[in-house]
């Protein structure tokens, strides 16, 4: 376990189970000293997080994980020591919200059609400001007895090879990029997110890039040329292999290696805030 975790969020990212003032306390008891709360597409939470965190002697870098596209993969750059109130950044975060609340409507139709069964009304119901997440859709489907049989929905029960995280591997199993209920959110460039993000005063990480680049060595040194300082190489979605290929190129292109859990509650509930395989005290 490590004592700093940069990734994690809170109830103002649309699948965060606890308020930034819960969330820093949760990181006391963990034993964290040095944390970043990122939430998706908002800074809005970090002012109640630093005021908490203050309070529990624990170091707060404000922190965002904004969605962008670079050469047809969705990218999350995290930017740490933004001003959570820049402008420019509010302008986009409200402009991610507007695409977020299309994209919903989209994927509820499009889970229906695949024939899993849930109850679309309470889940919209439910929604962080009229967004509705895969994992959203997920834990509702999960709790009807229809589904169990469905081949896209048996391995998430208890028992399947897919159940130590649910809801969150049906996300990546039936909504994410190339899957049966993927509603694609037109996201800004990852060039203009660079810019913006570096105008808000921010330093940026390429986050769990085992999870959308791969091995693509080649697209890490292009945002790297572009101005990003570091990648996320411990990440409790990485596998130590995984640690150990990333960490090499950030070694090769001189980009600082961070850690982060992406701690976010009920929805990821296999994952702990500081631990990251590879990374002890």
């Amino acid at each position: 376990m490590s004592h700093v975790d940069l990734h994690m969020h809170s109830t103002y990212s649309s699948d965060g189970t606890y308020t930034p003032a819960e969330l820093m306390e949760l990181c006391y008891q963990a034993g964290l000293t040095t944390v970043s709360l990122t939430d998706h597409n908002s800074a809005r939470g970090v002012k109640e997080a630093a005021a908490r965190a203050a309070e529990l002697g624990i170091r707060l870098i404000p922190g965002v994980e904004m969605d962008c596209m670079c050469q047809g993969i969705n990218i999350h750059l995290l930017g740490y020591g933004i001003d959570p109130e820049d402008g420019d950044l509010r302008r986009m975060e409200e402009e991610v919200l507007e695409k977020e609340r299309e994209a919903s409507e989209k994927r509820i139709r499009l889970v229906l059609e695949t024939g899993i069964v849930f109850d679309a009304d309470f889940v919209l119901e439910h929604s962080w400001q009229g967004v509705v997440t895969g994992e959203m859709i997920g834990e509702a489907a999960l709790r009807e007895a229809r589904n169990r049989t469905h081949p896209l929905m048996k391995e998430f029960y208890p028992g399947g090879h897919r159940s130590d995280n649910p809801f969150v591997n049906f996300y990546w199993d039936v909504c994410s990029p190339g899957k049966p209920a993927y509603a694609a959110v037109e996201y800004s460039p990852f060039e203009e997110m660079q810019r913006l993000l570096e105008k808000a005063g921010g330093v940026t990480v390429v986050a769990h890039p085992g999870q959308n680049i791969g091995k693509r060595p080649e697209l890490i040194r292009y945002m790297k040329e572009r101005g990003v300082a570091g990648l996320e190489v411990y990440s409790s979605y990485h596998s130590l292999e995984q640690v150990e290929y990333y960490s090499k190129i950030a070694d090769g292109l001189g980009l600082q290696k961070t850690a982060g859990s992406d701690f976010h509650g009920k929805t990821k509930p296999s994952v702990r805030l500081g631990v990251m395989p590879g990374l002890e005290d």
